[in-house]
């Protein structure tokens, strides 16, 4: 099948041989958004990019690989508009939020507003019930480069299933390769109910479960054998594929790689 523009990354990726071609992508996707929110463009200094990154703001990860990118100064502009939008976001939160009552030694809160404040807390399970905690958790789920990778990703993850219909050397380069890591597994799965007509999708399962499966067993295979290395008696075998296993490892399971560098400014 003859390359199209928007096939061209997904291909790139698989031809990589990772461990996981999503996450191959992913970083790219990631180190591309950097580039815009830091980047030689200065695009921090538009209005529109800056109403932006004011309103979503940035999680914790993304505010050490700004810090780490190397650009201060313009982490320092993004960060004076979005400070002053976070203070007065908490402000309004802080309002909505009583005192302890002297007469019954408790805190009593109010219902801060939800269209402004948020209603859970991402990841952990239970509605916040303070108006306070509400904004805080709000702002720890907002990222914009979080949301840049997000967007991206979906549209990959449909040209994907284009790819498994239409392009048999790409099925076989799925199939001969080294699998994904569980959550883009994961992802991967769940897309394929939308993604694939019905008759499909259950060899689409069977098919990539054995791969998993095999890979999973692979890169275990592979730790297990890094341990029987520190043993005496296997100080001079070889070391087959095990040396970097603990990295491969860690990224099978959560995704990423652990042993990266810092993605700097390009100067």
């Amino acid at each position: 099948m003859k390359e199209k523009i928007y096939t061209i990354p997904l291909n790139d990726a698989v031809n990589a041989g990772d461990e996981c071609p999503l996450c191959f992508m992913e970083r790219k996707i990631e180190q591309d958004a950097l580039d815009l929110t830091l980047g030689g463009a200065s695009s921090y200094m538009k209005p529109d990019t800056r109403e932006m990154t004011d309103k979503e703001g940035f999680c914790r990860r993304h505010f050490k690989m700004m810090f780490d990118y190397g650009n201060a100064l313009g982490c320092a502009w993004i960060l004076s508009t979005h400070m002053r939008r976070v203070s007065s976001g908490l402000e309004e939160a802080m309002k909505c939020h009583t005192t302890v009552s002297p007469q019954k030694g408790h805190l009593s809160f109010l219902k801060g507003r939800p269209s402004a404040l948020g209603s859970s807390s991402a990841g952990s399970g239970r509605t916040r019930t303070d108006s306070v905690a509400q904004f805080a958790c709000a702002q720890e789920s907002s990222c914009f480069i979080c949301n840049r990778i997000e967007d991206t990703k979906k549209r990959y993850i449909e040209t994907f299933f284009y790819l498994w219909q239409k392009d048999d050397s790409f099925r076989e380069k799925i199939l001969s390769g080294r699998g994904f890591c569980i959550p883009h597994f994961g992802d991967l799965c769940e897309a394929a109910h939308t993604c694939l007509p019905e008759k499909e999708q259950q060899a689409f399962f069977d098919a990539v479960f054995k791969l998993m499966q095999d890979n999973l067993s692979r890169v275990t295979g592979d730790v297990d054998w890094m341990i029987e290395k520190f043993d005496y008696k296997h100080a001079d075998d070889p070391w087959k594929n095990s040396k970097d296993a603990v990295q491969r490892a860690m990224q099978k399971l959560k995704g990423g790689y652990p042993a990266d560098k810092a993605y700097q400014m390009k100067k």
